[in-house]
This record gives C-alpha cells, structure tokens and sequence, in this order.
C-alpha cells in the first residue's frame, strides 16, 4: 500500500459538553484557559478551542458521534485522504464520517479499546 498516514502533531484534545454557558465559566474563568478559536456551527451550537500551554483543548456542544461522553484525542495528519485510505484499507469502521468545517476537515475511528480518535488536517 503506497498511502501512509503521516502524523504530524497533535490537533486537540476534544471535550463535548452539555452546556456551553457552563463550560465557557469552567475552562475559560475558573481555569483562565485563554481561547484560541470560537466557531459558531449553527445557531447555538459552538466549536472553541482553548490553549493549554501550547496545546489545544477543544470543547463543543454538538450532538452525535462527536458529542458522545467522554474525551477524544485529534491527530493533525499531513493527507486526510491518504489517512482514510489507509484506515479504509484496514477495514477499520468509522465512528464519525469525514467532515468539512470551515478551519478543518475530519474524521473519526475507536481504538481497539474503544477510545475515541479523530484524523485532522487543517485548511490552507
């Protein structure tokens, strides 16, 4: 197989949350994490990454795969294509199909123990 996937670094580690007023007084004012990125998905429905002495920790209240409870680590990957070919090939099943969001596309398998991980590549 001539696709590898190519890590290049760690995205984010991603957090879903239930309410996003709440999660902004927890890892914004009581942690003092300073925000790095707000996106505004859909009406009340908020992507924002917070920086954790140089590394992103990004919570969200959207709903499906990526919202299940629990965290989730993001891989920065240097071909998306080339990652999902290669996940594709293994016959692994996704947990989030691939998705276009304005900074980034993505997107989502379980390890074998079932934790979560998302392959990320950001836009030009």
């Amino acid at each position: 197989m001539s696709a590898k996937i190519r890590i290049k670094e760690i995205a984010f580690v991603f957090h879903p949350v239930s309410d996003i007023d709440r999660a902004r007084a927890f890892y914004g004012t009581l942690l003092g994490l300073k925000v790095l990125l707000q996106l505004e998905i859909q009406p009340g429905v908020w992507w924002i990454e917070y920086d954790v002495a140089g590394a992103a920790l990004a919570i969200s209240n959207m709903g499906g795969p990526l919202g299940s409870p629990g965290a989730n680590l993001a891989l920065e990957v240097e071909s998306l294509d080339d990652c999902l070919a290669v996940v594709r090939g293994a016959k692994i099943p996704l947990t989030i199909e691939p998705q276009d969001f304005p900074p980034c596309r993505m997107f989502g398998i379980n390890t074998p123990d079932g934790h979560g991980i998302m392959f990320h590549q950001r836009k030009a």
